[in-house]
């Protein structure tokens, strides 16, 4: 079984946060849930207050195949402003494991340097300037070990493309199925 870390700040995108969560469940992933901030309780971008299962300072340290960062404006800025997931993200790449991002939260990968000019992205057009790579307007972008969604319109399909890189085409085919989503 693979294990997705999604760390939640103030501020995420709603659908964002509980699509992937949502999906990858439904396809055998655990998933842990991690606030970053001071409390589990974590309010999203829509006001919605979800309690996160956990702190992320007491998982960081855990291992991962895949991490997924919603996006949201207020949530992508307060997860660049923790250090302690910069350092992560960093360690997920050096361990050449799957790192996900959609809508703004690409810019986080920038923030901690791992985005270069050879790297294919995609993300929330006016977060475009904000990641120094090769931006590509397309809902999904899978890529080199990185994964991006486009925005909450794409949080559907990028969660089924996540899951078919954990779990495989089966799997991800099997839910989609269950949700009638052509993928």
């Amino acid at each position: 079984m693979s294990k997705a870390l999604v760390p939640l700040a103030k501020g995420f995108e709603d659908i964002e946060a509980v699509a992937v969560i949502d999906i990858l469940r439904r396809g055998g992933v655990e998933v842990v849930t991690a606030a970053i901030g001071p409390s589990l309780d974590v309010e999203s971008a829509h006001g919605i207050v979800m309690k996160a299962e956990t702190m992320f300072g007491d998982v960081a340290d855990d291992e991962y195949d895949a991490i997924v960062l919603p996006g949201g404006g207020e949530g992508t800025d307060n997860l660049k402003n923790s250090d302690a997931l910069i350092k992560r993200l960093v360690r997920q790449r050096e361990e050449e494991k799957l790192l996900c991002a959609i809508c703004a939260a690409p810019t986080v990968l920038q923030e901690a340097g791992l985005l270069d000019l050879s790297q294919h992205v995609t993300c929330y057009p006016t977060c475009q300037m904000d990641v120094n790579c090769n931006w590509v307007n397309e809902p999904v972008v899978s890529h080199n070990g990185i994964i991006t969604g486009r925005a909450p319109g794409s949080a559907t399909i990028f969660a089924l493309v996540v899951l078919e890189a954990l779990e495989g085409h089966t799997i991800a085919h099997k839910v989609a199925r269950g949700l009638v989503f052509d993928f």
